[in-house]
């Protein structure tokens, strides 16, 4: 089996929307950072395989050892990662604190609060944006933390409020509690799928908050070299999805609200070509 095919399958399966944003990055880079996102598509989805906590911490310790002792166990992921890290030099401690985050996944416990919202994004989609930016520019060191800060935390906030019908269903919240709270709002009202009337005001500041990193990512893309830009890509769809949920109404604690797939490849299409409009404009060729 080829681990760059079987990474690019699970990408595909399991993560279409960084799948498609993949499509844009240019060969021979794209197998490896379809290997970093089906990586954090597998600790991602370990919820969803699991029936108690402990377990999920078994398989989140397995990759932990997997990546510590460079040995993939025949896993074509895992091969394809490893192999991934000592081309490009990445850093395994950025890898590790993204299992180690998603721990959270694994248990009931409200996010605590805006700060805790962001570092859990820091570490997991921010991280996965740097880390393709480190392979587009072949190894090197970027200048681009603060974008891919930024961007991580404005993507995962528009997923959160997107896949809020899921994390209900399974009495999880990734809104902050402190936020709810603030509003008067209560958990229990959340996991039934009733749209209390302080709803909006939580819908309202996670929305606003995820609109300030998309806005601070965007002034920081022109100053991106055009060889980097197609590792943020998938940002073309925190927008469409921000505004998805606001049109959702009363629906948005019961239904996901949906983008047709070929809206998505449109919109991603479009962006991409903003950016590198963006990257002609600037001056600053790959």
């Amino acid at each position: 089996m080829d681990p760059y095919a079987e990474a690019a399958r699970v990408v595909r399966d399991q993560d279409r929307d960084r799948y498609l944003a993949d499509l844009f990055v240019p060969q021979p880079a794209r197998r490896h950072i379809l290997a970093l996102h089906a990586f954090n598509a597998e600790i991602a989805s370990v919820r969803d395989k699991i029936r108690e906590p402990m377990a999920g911490e078994v398989r989140l310790q397995w990759w932990r050892d997997a990546l510590a002792r460079r040995e993939s166990g025949g896993n074509p992921v895992a091969t394809a990662l490893l192999e991934t890290m000592a081309a490009f030099s990445l850093p395994v401690q950025a890898l590790d604190r993204m299992i180690e985050a998603r721990i959270f996944d694994l248990y009931e416990d409200p996010m605590p609060d805006m700060a805790s919202l962001e570092g859990y994004a820091g570490d997991t989609a921010s991280a996965l944006f740097q880390l393709a930016a480190i392979v587009l520019n072949e190894g090197k060191a970027t200048d681009t933390a603060d974008l891919a800060g930024h961007a991580g935390v404005a993507w995962t906030m528009a997923a959160v409020l997107r896949s809020l019908p899921v994390h209900v269903a399974r009495r999880q919240m990734y809104l902050p509690k402190a936020t709810i709270e603030a509003r008067k709002g209560e958990l229990d009202d959340y996991y039934a799928g009733r749209p209390t009337g302080q709803l909006g005001g939580v819908l309202y500041d996670v929305s606003h908050a995820a609109r300030t990193h998309l806005r601070a990512a965007t002034e920081l893309l022109p100053a991106v070299p055009g060889h980097i830009l197609p590792a943020f890509v998938l940002l073309g769809l925190a927008q469409p999805y921000l505004e998805s949920v606001k049109g959702a109404g009363a629906t948005v604690l019961t239904r996901v609200p949906d983008i047709p797939q070929w809206r998505r490849q449109m919109t991603l299409w479009g962006y991409a070509r903003r950016l590198s409009r963006l990257n002609r404009k600037s001056g600053r060729g790959g």
